[in-house]
């Protein structure tokens, strides 16, 4: 008698992202020399969040109307990335920065799922308020406008460059990528003294507003800490450190890789309990 035979079957089951309240990211600089535009759609594809912010510079219109522009399909995956989050069901804020100062003719402007602000607040799911800004209204209080500034502008462009064939040789030889310009300027005292300007004049403004804290972009140095009671969290960018921000559905910040790695955190507040499917609408 004849055993009947065994069909194995096999299923795949296909983990879907984590989904989050809300993602942050800025200083894209779509249509510049230096923009990672196929690193930003590939962590876009998997992104599923309630809300993103597009914190400004994320079309460089003043690169497009001074230089040549550059444009391909890892920038056309991007517009496709963004559709599709939008079309999913994700509310788009655009909140424009210096590089896309034209788009803040708009702000006040809302559209199916997408809203144009000149700065807004985010209601984390633990109660923080935070002021969403790009961060270029910081620029009185940091820069001096001195001939080494200027200097500084023409040097960080040509480590840029440098940047991006470090990676490309990187690249080539199957490893991942690693910032160049980022360990340059960590080096320097000038851009560490800058920086430190800069996120001062942030939680000061943050302060005076009765706020918990910021969420900016605008100096392509991505950080998450709280000082004084007040969090700092700048999403980064995608020229340098190929970051953004995320925030859990508990209220937990993350600071994200382009790999969607956690770089740095901070919990949630204790003992708060939101409201079901609470998403304060942004101011």
């Amino acid at each position: 008698m004849s055993t009947p035979a065994t069909v194995s079957t096999t299923t795949t089951v296909t983990q879907l992202p984590p989904r989050r309240r809300a993602v942050f990211i800025s200083d894209v600089h779509l249509g510049s020399k230096h923009c990672h535009a196929s690193e930003l759609a590939d962590f876009l594809q998997a992104q599923r969040c309630d809300r993103l912010y597009l914190v400004g510079d994320i079309v460089d219109l003043w690169w497009m109307a001074q230089r040549r522009a550059r444009w391909g399909n890892a920038h056309n995956r991007v517009v496709e990335a963004l559709h599709a989050l939008r079309r999913a069901g994700t509310e788009l804020i655009y909140v424009p920065g210096n590089h896309d100062r034209p788009i803040r003719r708009f702000c006040g402007l809302a559209l199916p799922r997408m809203q144009v602000r000149r700065r807004t607040i985010h209601a984390t799911a633990d109660g923080r308020r935070l002021l969403v800004t790009h961060g270029d209204d910081y620029d009185a209080a940091t820069h001096f406008g001195s001939l080494q500034e200027k200097f500084g502008d023409w040097l960080y462009y040509r480590i840029l460059s440098g940047n991006q064939l470090f990676n490309h040789i990187r690249r080539a030889l199957g490893m991942r990528y690693w910032s160049l310009s980022e360990f340059l300027k960590r080096q320097s005292g000038a851009a560490e003294r800058y920086i430190g300007r800069f996120v001062q004049a942030g939680l000061d403004d943050a302060d005076r507003r009765g706020l918990d804290g910021i969420v900016c972009g605008h100096i392509h140095r991505a950080a998450l800490f709280e000082r004084d009671g007040l969090i700092y969290a700048n999403d980064g960018d995608w020229v340098e450190s190929l970051t953004a921000l995320a925030e859990d559905p508990d209220g937990t910040l993350r600071l994200l890789s382009h790999r969607g790695e956690t770089l740095a955190l901070l919990p949630a507040r204790a003992r708060w309990t939101a409201p079901e499917g609470s998403l304060p609408a942004a101011a």
